[in-house]
């Protein structure tokens, strides 16, 4: 089975109002749609979450004229011949060697992230030439996997503990664990949002705090102790950008609140630096916006070995497949608390897995489980 065609659709769409978390402001929904159409009729989507939108889909177009030819189910073959395309090699500088020239390395984010959704089409792909959902390719038995709902982001005039409503009622409609924005206001305002969600959610449900890289160590750790009455499961993306695994070694020390990381990093070698530290007890790579399906199995089967827990970042359809084949070395897959956070996904994907009673059920349907509305795609394309 051969690639004939790689299309990416880019898709938008405008949100109700404007949210913020602590890094950035949102007023749109935005996701490129990558269709991977084959020689026997199979056709298989992926996603990508990430921008210049018009940047990841040139990128797609020249990675897809590369591997058109290519044997569809050999997805290892495909990924590193597209990966191989980020760095110079011998006889490659003119494309003398019949490839495309060393791409250029300040795209890398936007070739990683086009790398990423054609991976997973050719999952998609896999799974439906062999009439397996893809968790069965994978060796997992569960089709409902644990999962949790992320809120919290900041609105502009609303009450700093409107959080707290927000995620009681995420619980309310069946969540046994959520997920709160944090790190955009003080730190003892913040504290404050921590306290007045835990009591709005009750004791018995899991908290998490997600918190946009805000924070300098010595921050943090204050931040830390501030907020560990509250039974926090984890501190996700705490510390400023520049920040590396020596850093996170300092604040887990000093922590009384476990670490999560890793959903901005680009490919295995950097997470794998992150694991190795000893920092993280829980990893966070998300194939919809770096390296793919392909990517997310080899950190995933590290992180296992390293005895980190496994926590893919968004995607739920997508990533509750590695929750499941990773069993009780995976956490949860991430969820939105709410279908407004992303239209796009809730009206252009029919079927897929959806949340029910605090739990991700997987369709027994091949390959990801997803069709297509083709008249949501034409309506949100951007």
């Amino acid at each position: 089975m051969k690639i004939t065609e790689v299309i990416a659709h880019p898709l938008s769409a405008k949100l109700p109002q404007k949210s913020w978390t602590a890094h950035e402001s949102s007023d749109s929904a935005q996701l490129i749609l990558f269709e991977v159409r084959t020689d026997e009729g199979i056709t298989g989507y992926g996603e990508v979450q990430g921008g210049p939108q018009k940047l990841i889909c040139d990128m797609a177009a020249l990675l897809g004229k590369a591997a058109v030819g290519m044997d569809a189910l050999g997805h290892e073959t495909v990924w590193e011949k597209l990966f191989s395309l980020t760095s110079p090699r011998p006889g490659g500088l003119g494309g003398w060697d019949g490839l495309p020239p060393p791409l250029p390395r300040n795209s890398r984010p936007q070739i990683m992230a086009a790398i990423g959704g054609i991976d997973i089409a050719l999952w998609d792909i896999k799974g439906k030439a062999m009439g397996l959902p893809v968790y069965r390719l994978l060796g997992g038995t569960k089709s409902a996997v644990f999962t949790y709902a992320t809120g919290g982001y900041y609105i502009e005039g609303a009450p700093k503990n409107a959080c707290a409503d927000e995620l009681a009622g995420f619980v309310a409609n069946g969540f046994k664990a959520v997920k709160l924005k944090t790190g955009a206001f003080s730190i003892e305002d913040e504290a404050a949002r921590v306290r007045a969600t835990r009591d709005a959610i009750g004791k018995d449900i899991l908290l998490m705090l997600d918190l946009n890289a805000p924070y300098t160590v010595e921050q943090c750790i204050r931040f830390a102790h501030l907020v560990a009455p509250y039974d926090v499961t984890w501190l996700e993306e705490p510390l400023h950008w520049y920040l590396q695994p020596a850093d996170f070694v300092r604040l887990a020390a000093a922590s009384p609140i476990p670490l999560a990381h890793c959903e901005r990093e680009w490919h295995r070698y950097t997470v794998r630096d992150y694991i190795d530290s000893g920092a993280i007890r829980y990893v966070q790579f998300d194939s919809t916006r770096h390296a793919g399906f392909t990517e997310s199995l080899r950190i995933a089967h590290y992180a296992a070995i390293k005895g980190v827990q496994i926590a893919p970042h968004t995607a739920a359809h997508i990533h509750g497949h590695i929750v499941s084949a990773f069993a009780d070395k995976a956490f949860a897959a991430e969820s939105h608390g709410a279908h407004d956070r992303h239209p796009i996904q809730h009206e252009a994907y029919i079927g897929g897995a959806h949340m029910k009673d605090g739990m991700l059920h997987i369709p027994d349907t091949p390959g990801f489980g997803i069709d297509i509305n083709w008249d949501a795609v034409k309506h949100f394309r951007a």
